[in-house]
């Protein structure tokens, strides 16, 4: 025989977790009524179409009466830092301030949430760049900020590990053989040799998706030019810098010149075609920035003197592209990454069971601007041996991956190199503590060659160390330069430094 259950059994509990589960169900469903309902009305209101697939869901593309192929490259921008419960009825009437949207896509989890970023492609470059200049930063709701930046469609690979006694002939023609698609190769003769190349090139394609298609028929293993493995990767995008800045450099990069060649001989042989017309001349290796009183004069030798060569060598001239500060994030990504993040992260190859860890390191947290963020996969630092009769062959470390540096003062370095700055100069200078203790910090002098600017950085904390002031200035430098570069760094690192440093004192002096 069995008792009804009283008011006071466990049932009154499970009704009250039913009725709960259902008035948030009931909540979901109304809430996912209402965003629908705003879509619709949306779409109505404009005629865009709108298509979810793949995990995107696109709006337009093309819009309503478009005729003729799709917008150039240089008009899309890349959003983050959405809220994600934000969607296209909330999103498309912002970005419209900026100009027409042809085509929104917005990313999607499985939940129906965003995935906290979208990519905004408007009808002209101009409007590209509006955007930016407007949005970036905007407050799209109360206390939560986007960012905004140029989106870049990836056309170029890199392909390393190339025979240097290899031309340019023979590595487009080998590249066309395996791949589709292929525009162009780019290929650098050797600084000190310059009738062979530096073991790599660039490969130029059509569209993103070839060069995806072609980075994916390449993989290492699957084929061999030439008898030799090769290496694949997604080579960094260019620098894009504003058509009104340009409008106003005056500054000119040399490339492919000799090692032996000087600074006075290249500041003579542009000379020559108007004497007195060049300020001074800062050469670096195998390149140098010549910079002009006057514009004019700069773009006129510009085609004098591209192709020319100089001590034997051949030279190639553009205008220099100058660092756009303003262009860079002022807030970091709140623990979003960018969709192809992955790949600047180097995280190491799991399958590969030859690696073995030398030290795995207690697992940290990274703090930017009080935001706390999961650590990273640890970055796997390997020791194999070297045998004898093993074929080493000299490199730059700038032709490295980010993947390669464990510490911020050689991501510093790698920065500064890959935006044509000079390195970066530290200056060290010290206090004493109340305990007796000498107290570090370094001054971190960065200095662009293009347009002759100067700029210093200094952290807020002192350190026992003089590695650990290094390290800590190498960071904060990162992260006033390019905070999306710094979050990334610091990812990618295997300690947590502004959590995990003990002996740090905040900078009072």
């Amino acid at each position: 025989m069995s008792w009804p259950r009283l008011p006071g059994d466990s049932a009154v509990a499970d009704m009250h977790e039913e009725n709960k589960a259902a008035a948030n169900g009931c909540g979901k469903i109304q809430r996912g009524a209402q965003n629908g309902a705003a879509l619709l009305a949306l779409m109505e209101k404009t005629g865009y179409s709108m298509v979810q697939q793949n995990g995107q869901r696109k709006f337009g593309g093309p819009p309503p009466g478009w005729e003729g192929p799709p917008p150039p490259r240089g008009c899309e921008v890349f959003v983050g830092k959405i809220p994600r419960d934000m969607y296209e009825d909330e999103l498309v009437p912002v970005f419209e301030r900026a100009g027409k949207i042809y085509e929104l896509r917005l990313m999607m989890e499985f939940s129906g949430e965003n995935r906290g970023y979208a990519f905004v492609m408007y009808t002209t470059k101009e409007e590209a760049q509006l955007a930016i200049k407007i949005l970036n930063n905007y407050e799209i709701r109360p206390g939560k900020f986007i960012g905004v930046c140029v989106s870049l469609d990836n056309c170029r690979l890199f392909i390393g590990a190339i025979p240097k006694d290899k031309k340019k002939e023979e590595i487009l023609n080998e590249m066309k053989k395996v791949t589709e698609g292929v525009v162009d190769v780019i290929v650098y003769p050797n600084a000190t040799d310059k009738t062979k190349n530096r073991g790599f090139a660039f490969v130029e394609y059509e569209s993103h998706r070839a060069a995806a298609m072609a980075r994916r028929r390449l993989i290492p293993g699957t084929f061999q030019p030439w008898g030799h493995t090769i290496q694949v990767d997604w080579a960094d995008p260019e620098k894009v810098v504003d058509e009104e800045t340009m409008q106003r450099v005056k500054v000119l990069y040399v490339r492919n010149l000799m090692i032996s060649t000087t600074e006075d001989k290249i500041k003579a042989e542009f000379n020559k075609f108007k004497p007195g017309v060049v300020e001074r001349v800062k050469k670096l290796r195998d390149y140098a920035f010549v910079h002009f009183f006057h514009r004019e004069d700069a773009v006129a030798a510009m085609s004098v003197m591209n192709g020319k060569c100089i001590d034997g060598a051949s030279i190639e001239v553009t205008l220099a592209k100058p660092v756009n500060k303003e262009s860079s994030w002022k807030q970091h990504f709140n623990g979003q990454i960018s969709p192809s993040s992955e790949n600047l992260l180097g995280f190491p190859n799991k399958e590969d069971g030859s690696q073995k860890s030398l030290g795995k390191p207690a697992s940290l947290s990274i703090r930017l601007n009080g935001q706390h963020s999961p650590a990273p996969p640890e970055v796997e630092r390997s020791t194999y041996p070297l045998f004898p009769g093993i074929k080493l062959t000299p490199i730059s470390m700038y032709s490295l991956k980010l993947n390669h540096f464990s510490s911020a003062v050689m991501h510093l370095d790698y920065f500064c190199h890959k935006n044509s700055w000079a390195p970066p100069e530290y200056c060290l200078y010290s206090t004493t503590s109340q305990d007796g203790k000498i107290l570090l910090v370094y001054k971190v002098l960065i200095s662009s060659i293009a347009d002759d600017s100067q700029t210093y950085f200094m952290p807020e904390k002192l350190c026992t160390t003089v590695e650990d002031a290094k390290e800590l200035a190498a960071q904060f430098t990162l992260l006033h330069l390019a905070p999306e570069q710094a979050y990334i760094t610091l990812l990618s690192l295997n300690a947590a430094w502004w959590d995990s440093k003990v002996n740090c004192t905040p900078y009072l002096v």
